[in-house]
């Protein structure tokens, strides 16, 4: 495991940065329209074409029984994005791990908040169901850690439910009908906090198109496309706080929306703020989470 960078992945505490842990790499989501296929290779797509290629390409457990696949016909041992199985990564959520009374009154100074397969997709295609099982199981096992576990193929969720008490379960939404296919599965699957991540944003999700969140949806985060950046329109990302707002759901505004937010005088609109500094010399932006 190592810290992560991406500022919504926090400790139990919510103000330190979490971990980022990878027993598994890779998967096939973008043969299927999504990702690269949908114009946007992710950043673990595009790492493991980069400088984790050779470390990829040497590992050899790998999943089997999609060569055929008419919309992939290159084999794994040629492609470093191939869905792979890490196992001697299966332990490090424990290793480390120093307290002896899980009770103790050291919790929030060792607890950790997990992103769980930030560089593959845990429920996404290609990827066999017993790996996904394995690492349930070291999640239900660690208790006393957050999983966030996040997945482009939500329809692939409510056979896992119910998920442990730990595991923040969430679905990445981009478009309008992503945001159909998340909100009827996580409707359907038993987890302690559900979440809609909608990064990158590339549309209008037409909020009035859906049923209200509430009951449904625990947490929201809205974020641009990094790399190259192609921010959202600002009143897409309006339409999904006003929403979350009316619902009483918490938003957590990503900071590489900054740029779309600020205006001509350098202020952010105030459904995006959480707070000022009276001389008005710094703002911040929305950055909640679930309690």
């Amino acid at each position: 495991m190592h810290r992560s960078k991406i500022e919504w992945v926090l400790n139990p505490d919510n103000e330190t940065l979490g971990w980022v842990w990878n027993p598994l790499t890779g998967c096939l989501n973008h043969i299927n329209g999504l990702c690269k296929g949908g114009g946007f290779p992710c950043y673990a797509y595009r790492l493991a074409h980069g400088r984790l290629k050779s470390l990829y390409l040497k590992h050899q457990i790998f999943a089997v029984g999609q060569f055929d696949d008419e919309f992939y016909t290159d084999k794994p041992l040629t492609d470093p994005f191939y869905p792979r199985f890490w196992p001697e990564r299966l332990g490090e959520p424990v290793k480390g791990y120093t307290r002896t009374d899980y009770g103790g009154s050291n919790a929030a100074a060792s607890d950790k908040g997990i992103f769980t397969c930030d560089m593959s997709d845990l429920f996404g295609i290609g990827v066999p169901e017993e790996w996904t099982k394995k690492v349930l199981a070291v999640a239900d096992r660690c208790y006393y850690h957050r999983f966030y576990l996040l997945t482009k193929q939500p329809q692939n969720l409510p056979k896992w439910s119910p998920f442990p008490d730990n595991c923040w379960v969430g679905a990445t939404v981009t478009s309008n009908g992503a945001m159909t296919l998340a909100m009827t599965n996580l409707a359907h699957i038993q987890a302690k906090v559900k979440f809609i991540s909608f990064e990158p944003l590339l549309g209008s999700i037409g909020m009035s198109d859906h049923m209200s969140i509430k009951g449904v949806v625990d947490w929201v985060i809205i974020g641009a496309q990094t790399k190259p950046y192609k921010p959202p329109r600002i009143e897409w990302v309006e339409e999904i706080v006003r929403a979350a707002d009316k619902a009483g759901i918490p938003v957590f505004l990503k900071d590489n929306l900054r740029p779309l937010l600020r205006n001509s005088e350098g202020w952010t609109p105030a459904w995006a703020v959480s707070a000022r500094e009276p001389d008005g010399s710094k703002e911040y932006l929305r950055q909640e989470m679930p309690h």
